[in-house]
């Protein structure tokens, strides 16, 4: 009887383990450095639509820096249309203003739907402190 008992109550551990990790509220902070390769550019997009495709109710956060910030940029992003979609789908780019600073970049040249943190890395940090599930974009 103790067997059954404790398989019946490992089950019911392992069960409750599968339920808790597939979260209803799939939050995503997603890192982009890279721009200036426009295959990075286009690979990224696409992961982000796949990404709300897939999950059109997830929280999807993207924090550009260095080089990453060229995506949101008109004078040298590939893929703006697409990131406009994906604006108004709900999904969040934030510039880095550390890298504005060490680069000299104003926010007037960037689309006016960015959104600004002071740096990018705490931004990252501080998301995923609070739950949220971490990706480098790109490959």
């Amino acid at each position: 009887m103790k067997k059954v008992f404790l398989l019946a109550s490992l089950f019911m551990m392992l069960y409750s383990n599968v339920l808790l990790a597939q979260p209803d509220d799939h939050k995503i902070i997603f890192q982009f450095t890279n721009a200036v390769d426009t295959m990075q550019q286009k690979a990224f997009v696409n992961q982000l639509k796949n990404v709300t495709a897939y999950w059109p109710d997830a929280q999807i956060e993207v924090v550009v820096y260095n080089q990453g910030v060229e995506l949101v940029m008109p004078a040298k992003s590939k893929h703006l249309e697409a990131i406009k979609k994906l604006i108004e789908h709900g999904v969040r780019f934030v510039v880095c203003e550390n890298t504005m600073k060490q680069r000299n970049i104003g926010k007037a040249e960037f689309i006016p739907e960015v959104e600004y943190t002071p740096a990018g890395i705490v931004e990252l940090v501080q998301q995923q402190e609070r739950g949220w599930i971490y990706i480098k974009g790109g490959f």
